[in-house]
This record gives C-alpha cells, sequence and structure tokens, in this order.
C-alpha cells in the first residue's frame, strides 16, 4: 500500500488525492467526449464536471463531519475522511444549477453522465484500496483476502478489500450500461445507473464493518435502497411520460361530415 506516492518540496503527494483528480479528470473527458456526440459542448461538460467535483468534496467533508458528531478530532479536518453520498449530494446540486444556468435536456445530461460518473467513481474506489483508506471490510479467511498493514488506517489481519469490490462492480456496471444506451428512452438510462450502483452498494455492505443504523441495515444501505427505488421509478415513469407526450404534440384528427 502506497498511502503518499512520492514528495515534492517536503509536500507528501497522497495517492487519496490523486486518484479523486485523476477520477475527474478522466470523467470530464469521457462526458466532453458525449456531449459533443450528443451535439453539446464539450466546453459545457468541463465546467459541469469541475463544479460537480468541488462542491462534491465539500458535500463529503460535510457529510463526514455530520457523522463524527461530537467526537471531530483535527485530523477529520484534513485531506482525509469523506463520504460519498455526501459526494453525490453535493455534486448533484451543483450539477442541477450548471444545467438549469446552460439551458440543458435534464433528462439527456443524466444519461450522458452515468458512464463517466461510474468510471470516475471505480477509479476513486482504487484510489481507496491503494492508499488503505480503511474503507476495507471484515476480516476474511478467503483467498484474496488482504491485510494493509502500511495503509492510512493499517491492519495485519487480512480483510475484505471492500474498494477492490466496487471498483471491479464499476467497470462491470459501466459496460451493461454502455450495452443498454440505445435500448432505454432518455433518462432511463440514469434509472439504470441509480438501480445497479445501489445494488452493488447493498451488497459490499454486508462484508463492510459499518453499524446498523435502521432496521438492521447501515447508512449506505439506506442510501442504496433509496437509490434503488428511485432508479426504477425513473424507468417505469419516463416511457409514460414520453408517450404522454407524444399524443400531445399529436395535431387533432379533423372530421369533415358528409
Amino acid at each position: 500500500m502506497r498511502p503518499v506516492l512520492f514528495s515534492v518540496l517536503g509536500i507528501e503527494v497522497q495517492t487519496y488525492g490523486v486518484s479523486k483528480a485523476l477520477a475527474a479528470v478522466v470523467g470530464a473527458y469521457l462526458l466532453g467526449r458525449a456531449f459533443e456526440r450528443a451535439g453539446l459542448k464539450r466546453e459545457t461538460a468541463h465546467s459541469l464536471v469541475l463544479w460537480a467535483t468541488l462542491w462534491g468534496f465539500v458535500g463529503a467533508k460535510i457529510y463526514y463531519l455530520l457523522e463524527q458528531g461530537s467526537s471531530i478530532s483535527l485530523h477529520d479536518l484534513g485531506g482525509s475522511g469523506f463520504t460519498w453520498y455526501g459526494g453525490l449530494i453535493g455534486g448533484s446540486v451543483a450539477s442541477l444549477v450548471i444545467i438549469r444556468r446552460e439551458r440543458l435536456p435534464l433528462g439527456r445530461v443524466a444519461d450522458l453522465m452515468s458512464i463517466p460518473l461510474t468510471l470516475a467513481y471505480g477509479i476513486g474506489r482504487l484510489g481507496c484500496f491503494v492508499s488503505g483508506d480503511g474503507t476495507y471490510g471484515r476480516p476474511t479467511d478467503l483467498p484474496w483476502g488482504m491485510a494493509f498493514p502500511h495503509g492510512v488506517v493499517a491492519t495485519d489481519i487480512p480483510v475484505h478489500p471492500t474498494p477492490l469490490y466496487e471498483a471491479i462492480a464499476a467497470v462491470a456496471i459501466a459496460g451493461l450500461l454502455w450495452l443498454l444506451r440505445r435500448r432505454l428512452r432518455q433518462g432511463a438510462l440514469f434509472g439504470a445507473y441509480l438501480v445497479l450502483s445501489g445494488i452493488s452498494r447493498v451488497l459490499v455492505e454486508l462484508v463492510r464493518t459499518n453499524d446498523p443504523a435502521l432496521f438492521g441495515l447501515t447508512q449506505p444501505q439506506l442510501w442504496a435502497l433509496l437509490s434503488i427505488v428511485g432508479g426504477f421509478t425513473l424507468i417505469l415513469l419516463v416511457p409514460r411520460r414520453d408517450a404522454r407526450s407524444t399524443a400531445d404534440r399529436t395535431p387533432p384528427r379533423l372530421e369533415v361530415s358528409a
């Protein structure tokens, strides 16, 4: 494990931060290409990723601090300690602001964001894995169990490498979304992303060390279930909405009586 990649003039460059920056760069590139294919401006995609990333970090840090409650320390205010769902909230709000300001089609942009967002998440999780940031799972005697003796949160006991699980799942989800991209109506692809990513998080939490929050489910699982429900709602309602809008655009038939 390498929590620190290298040092420049005594300043440590952390693996965690580099992975997040790389995730943003890759996401911006992929979304820019997708925007161009859709007839939208590449620069708008880059602006969207930039502001979503910045406010995503803000949201992730605030959410993490709220989780710590009265046990907040100076260490928590540093460059580690972020919660994904807080980042999702902050990034989503920033994205909605940009989409509204640029007058972009919400459903279309959400679909275009699905695959880049999934791959960016996977890259970020690889950073968690390499740095050993403590987001791994419970002890295990499975052949692929791994110890993180030099991680940010060190452990000598083999544990489930859950960040690696999530990175692999992200690649699989991105591939499935790529296959579905031409088969689903506008807005439904983002719904599929919400469903698949939610299922992935529910499953990985089964071997994580997070404490139950409600009904025996962890807080990430509750958010993931909300994501699944929201995704299925989009998938089920989008075709009906399109059908109604098509019907509304059909001019009335003129009947001529003899």
